[in-house]
């Protein structure tokens, strides 16, 4: 096991990060084949009202689970920086705190979620023809979120030691099975949308204890109970003030996100239905650059954990190279290909078919042009993060709300309903602008920082 976990501190830094990307890389897209084989069972067996219900869920679902990803990736910044610098006692408490912070914040996020939802999917304007089945999903959902968090905790702490391979591992056989109960609890049962939750939330289960069998091997992670207690408030509040900006970010992201919705909404089921299409393949466009930027928190924070600012300039040049090189990569692909593929997503009648399928490509298209810029968005943004600075990225989370609302309201009025697509490229443009500006401040500080002593 020991083999799996990397130091990198040392070696080049394009390599490093591509080789520990590439295994994330791979998990992703088996996460995200949770998504695609959802939409494609709902939305080829149930129809495009359910379709459509699984898409008014989305960002309320993404807020949720951006909300625990957030945490438990500044928790894991942390990690990262105390496994850099040696310092094994500090790593195992800064975990068993996380651990308990982490308990708490889902108990709390749990109940949230439930009292919640119905008032907001009614704020939302929400279809009533699709209410039903889009409550009933995010129900079920919620009551997974200690699920949810465990699995992200726990991938969190392998990957700031360097392993990205166990999470690939979890989610190829999280995967696995959640295609085996999506097909037999929605088509062999018939528990319809309900079941597709169902589904995916037992396969984040699997992937949960198969990621802390694998912790539990790894010898320098041997535990004893007062690496759970919370003696002081000092590393709790150092725990909390990585992790709260970051989970505060993804939230300000997602109320954008609802108001795109709410807008949306408001265009009929057709419309909502293959803005569904094209937003379940939103993760496809974004997993890579998500995956580098996994890479990135972990290289930064060991790095900046070693005081090798120099390895962290070099990384970041390397990284947005390699990042440009593969959006251009998948926009060509989607370009070229994606009609073939949303078109998996999509039934009903030859009419609302080809309604359906327009709709979805003109927003695929967009968004493929542009993904370079998100691609710069998550390779700073995760340098930064890494650094041990989460402000700065929240600060871009505000600037990316406010272009997505913006451009979400205001656009439709001028161009008509295509103004929706470019809210997310609006959103992205602003972010990644305030991030370079702020990636070259941070490093320039922690270089001053480190020459005092």
């Amino acid at each position: 096991m020991a083999a799996r976990i990397k130091n990198m501190t040392q070696g080049k830094p394009a390599s490093l990060i591509f080789a520990f990307a590439l295994p994330l890389m791979v998990g992703n897209v088996f996460q995200q084949l949770y998504t695609v084989v959802d939409t494609m069972v709902v939305g080829k067996a149930l129809g495009v009202a359910a379709l459509a219900a699984l898409g008014a869920a989305d960002w309320l679902n993404w807020m949720m689970l951006g909300i625990i990803q957030g945490f438990t990736q500044g928790f894991g910044i942390l990690m990262a920086q105390e496994f850099g610098a040696g310092r094994y006692d500090n790593l195992r408490k800064s975990i068993g705190n996380a651990a308990v912070l982490s308990l708490v914040s889902s108990m709390v996020l749990l109940l949230a979620g439930q009292l919640l939802t119905r008032p907001v999917l009614n704020l939302l304007q929400t279809p009533p023809e699709i209410l039903a089945d889009t409550l009933l999903y995010l129900r079920i959902m919620y009551l997974g979120v200690p699920v949810v968090m465990a699995y992200n905790l726990l991938a969190s702490i392998l990957r700031s030691l360097g392993d990205g391979k166990t999470p690939l591992n979890a989610m190829i056989v999280a995967a696995l099975t959640n295609i085996a109960l999506d097909l037999l609890f929605v088509l062999v049962f018939g528990l319809g949308i309900a079941g597709a939750a169902a589904a995916t939330l037992i396969a984040q289960m699997i992937s949960s204890l198969f990621c802390l069998y694998h912790i539990r091997k790894i010898e320098l992670l041997s535990f004893t109970p007062s690496d759970f207690r919370m003696t002081g408030r000092q590393l709790p509040l150092r725990l909390l003030m990585l992790g709260f900006p970051m989970a505060f970010q993804n939230a300000i992201i997602s109320v954008g996100g609802m108001i795109v919705q709410f807008v949306v909404n408001g265009f009929g089921v057709i419309f909502i239905a293959g803005f569904t299409a094209t937003n379940k393949l939103y993760g496809v466009l974004e997993v890579a650059a998500t995956s580098y930027g996994y890479s990135m928190v972990t290289y930064a924070g060991q790095n900046l954990g070693a005081g090798r600012t120099d390895r962290i300039r070099k990384g970041v040049k390397s990284a947005i190279l390699i990042a440009l090189l593969t959006s251009l990569v998948i926009a060509i692909l989607m370009l070229f290909g994606g009609k073939i593929i949303l078109s998996w997503f999509i039934s009903g009648t030859p009419e609302e078919f080809e309604q359906t399928l327009k709709i979805a490509y003109s927003y695929l298209a967009i968004m493929s042009v542009c993904l370079p810029i998100l691609y710069t968005l998550h390779i700073t943004r995760s340098a930064i993060q890494g650094m041990g600075n989460t402000v700065l990225p929240l600060v871009s989370g505000i600037a990316e709300f406010i272009m997505r609302a913006v451009t979400a309201i205001f656009l439709p009025m001028l161009i008509g309903e295509n103004g929706i697509f470019y809210a997310e490229i609006m959103a992205w443009t602003g972010a990644t602008v305030i991030l370079v500006i702020s990636y070259f401040a941070v490093i320039r500080k922690m270089e001053r920082m480190l020459r005092r002593y």
